[in-house]
């Protein structure tokens, strides 16, 4: 199934969707706002996914729109060089101190980034219909979790390899299809009524939810991005375990499908195993043979960190916003 085709959100994505469906020239226009630079860049990195509805899949590889993807990839892993900078550096001056990979690394992720948590807030306070809207943004995700970084595993070493397979087994049901997590979480979705098509919640996407998805893709293509991208990953699990515990919590108590429920208890467990197998023995192994990726590693954590917290902050101020405007709408009514 193929992503559908979004509703543009600028010149720009207006210009990319015009020469994407003509497969004409593609005008050369500025984005009008994050939100249109965002957009487009997630649909060129969708040729490079499942493609998109109406779509030749000979565009994936068009010389102009590898041009537009590698300015907008520019500006994306510029800025968050400077935004995951004050998370990674003091990691990576412990580690030049001398200190073991796996006890910093865990540090960085156990580090307090500020702000809100979405699982904290579902287990506490979310209704009903708050945890549907947050459902819908994190689908744009969670409809292919792991691909991104399974890009690396050409690129790496044999050892490396073997542990990222490991991980990756789980996530893709360990040769049972009806078990992928990706499976699971249609299968959730669908008991709460929601659409299950790939990405069909697209055009609600907030530019932050588009962004922390941009950067998965954007570290699993480049090759000499394939350190950070495996410390992203390896962050994503060391920082799951708990939250999916306290999304159970929250999805129990407001008496949801159980379906959705059994998605996060299932991360719950899993997360909880592969951490330490991604840590100490895909990350910590590599970095014992070639110490030099572990910095990079360690950026590509912090990235996933600060991606987080900036996707919840956005998220839970949207999901609040609504529910203020429609508490207005009804006393107005």
């Amino acid at each position: 199934m193929r992503a559908p085709l979004p509703t543009p959100r600028g010149s720009l994505t207006e210009a990319l969707t015009e020469a994407l469906l003509e497969q004409g020239v593609l005008r050369c226009v500025d984005a009008d706002s994050d939100d249109d630079a965002a957009l487009a860049l997630w649909m060129l990195y969708e040729l490079h996914h499942r493609g998109l509805e109406g779509v030749d899949d000979a565009l994936e590889w068009d010389p102009a729109l590898l041009v537009l993807r590698a300015r907008l990839e520019h500006d994306l892993e510029e800025r968050w060089r400077d935004r995951a900078r004050h998370l990674a550096l003091p990691a990576q001056e412990r580690l030049a101190d001398g200190e073991d990979f796996a006890e910093v690394f865990f540090d960085l992720c156990a580090a307090d980034t500020g702000g809100e948590s979405l699982a904290r807030f579902v287990q506490r306070e979310a209704e009903t219909e708050q945890v549907l809207a947050l459902l819908r943004q994190r689908s744009i995700y969670h409809v292919r979790e792991q691909d991104s970084a399974m890009w690396a595993l050409p690129r790496l070493d044999d050892e490396t390899k073997a542990h990222l397979v490991a991980i990756a087994a789980d996530e893709y049901g360990n040769g049972h299809p009806d078990r992928l997590h990706a499976e699971l979480w249609r299968r959730g979705m669908a008991a709460c009524d929601l659409d299950t098509g790939y990405a069909a919640y697209l055009d609600e996407a907030l530019p932050q939810v588009l962004e922390q998805n941009n950067l998965m893709s954007m570290l699993g293509l480049h090759r000499r991005l394939v350190p950070a991208a495996l410390g992203h990953l390896a962050a994503f699990e060391v920082c799951s375990s708990v939250p999916s515990k306290r999304m159970v919590r929250g999805l129990e108590r407001l008496g949801m499908p159980e379906p959705v429920v059994e998605y996060y208890r299932e991360h719950m467990v899993a997360d909880a195993v592969h951490e330490q197998v991604a840590v100490r023995r895909m990350l910590g192994g590599w970095v014992a043979r070639e110490p030099d990726v572990a910095d990079d590693m360690l950026w590509g954590a912090a990235v996933c960190l600060a991606a987080e917290q900036e996707t919840a902050t956005a998220v839970l101020t949207a999901v609040r916003d609504e529910e203020s405007m429609a508490g207005s709408r009804e006393a107005v009514a």
